[in-house]
């Protein structure tokens, strides 16, 4: 079996040697899918980062009657905290407004000037309220809205970056969708290539595979180097997509960190190395194995 095995390997090599240009190009369409597909998946994460970031800055903010108790703001956000779209619910009393009024604008001393003059607190108490899905932020101000609420509150606002998000998710799906189909095209034309690659082969050494048949040579031990040179094909090409897409994005990390703070994508890559080259080995092997499986079906009858 080890000898077998040996052969096999041995003459997946020749035969990845004797069509060196032809198993070059095969390569090089190899690497750009497997770039392509961990491009994307890396893409994936970033805006997954990305939308969770946006999402923690985005909230309906409820202010309440500067004749509403405290009673009665908190029995709402109790109602609300039970609410199954709902995240969390911050209460912001009065006071805890005004000091973060004037925290913000300490600098701006007609303000300061402005609020001692006018002797009271004109600030009112909210509720900030953060959905589990962006989506939801619709429902939750219509339930807002029902009667047993009105009563008690003043207005109710969506935070600014509402309509940010809104355009990110729609910019996300649209560069995802044309992700995948690039994506797929790639895929099918690695697979076409390493296809005709494996078929070239075959074909020329048709001499040899008549002459293997007529020694008594094993199914396997003739089928099993164009299996073995489409894992060696995937193999290689996992490899070398890798140790292409690592600088890439090295390069473009800082770029990304200044858009998303929460993105270390040199960190993230270092940290998910190893899971990140079995994914583009198993996909290379994958693509190699599936084209050698077509290939020997199609012009190797035996």
């Amino acid at each position: 079996m080890i000898t077998l095995i040996f052969r096999i390997i041995k003459y997946a090599f020749l035969g990845f040697i004797r069509n060196f240009w032809l198993s070059s190009a095969t390569l090089a369409v190899m690497i750009l899918a497997l770039i392509a597909i961990q491009g994307l998946l890396i893409f994936g994460t970033i805006t997954k980062t990305a939308v969770t970031s946006l999402q923690d800055k985005i909230d309906i903010s409820v202010y309440f009657k500067t004749t509403t108790t405290e009673e009665d703001i908190l029995k709402v956000k109790q109602a609300l905290e039970s609410v199954g779209e709902i995240k969390t619910v911050e209460y912001v009393s009065r006071e805890d407004a005004l000091l973060q009024f004037k925290a913000t604008h300490k600098e701006d001393p007609t303000i300061s000037q402005a609020l001692e003059e006018l002797g009271e607190n004109p600030l009112s108490a909210s509720l900030n309220i953060k959905a589990k899905n962006p989506k939801e932020y619709p429902a939750i101000a219509a339930y807002l809205n029902n009667e047993s609420l009105v009563p008690f509150i003043d207005k109710v606002s969506y935070s600014q970056n509402q309509l940010v998000i809104e355009r990110l998710t729609k910019i996300v799906d649209t560069v995802k969708g044309g992700g995948l189909i690039l994506t797929f095209i790639l895929v099918a034309i690695a697979v076409l290539v390493a296809f005709s690659t494996i078929r070239l082969a075959i074909y020329s050494n048709r001499e040899a595979i008549g002459i293997m048949r007529l020694v008594g040579a094993s199914n396997n031990l003739i089928r099993g180097p164009y299996i073995a040179e489409g894992i060696m094909f995937g193999i290689v090409a996992g490899l070398i997509s890798v140790l292409i897409f690592l600088p890439l994005a090295s390069f473009v990390a800082p770029y990304i960190k200044v858009f998303i703070p929460e993105m270390d994508l040199s960190s993230y890559l270092l940290m998910n190395f190893w899971s990140h080259l079995g994914i583009q080995l198993g996909i290379g092997i994958f693509l190699g194995v599936i084209s050698g499986l077509i290939a020997i079906r199609r012009y190797l009858k035996i």
